[in-house]
């Protein structure tokens, strides 16, 4: 079999893979994307209160040393 076989099996192959896909609607994308975004925004609050939290008490314990 010739490298031009095999590239054409290969594709006929994955095209007919491609249309046993069950896709998603557009609804469920756009709860993904709005559930993506949320977790984001939530990971970022939480780690920047940790931030702020961690900060303020190193900067009260080098108040306290001095």
């Amino acid at each position: 079999m010739t490298f031009t076989e095999k590239t054409a099996l290969y594709l006929k192959g994955s095209y007919a893979e491609i249309k046993n896909i069950t896709w998603p609607t557009r609804t469920e994308i756009k709860q993904h994307t709005i559930l993506v975004i949320a977790i984001s925004v939530a990971v970022a609050l939480f780690l920047g209160l940790c931030d702020y939290v961690l900060n303020f008490g190193l900067q009260q314990l080098i108040t306290f040393i001095k």
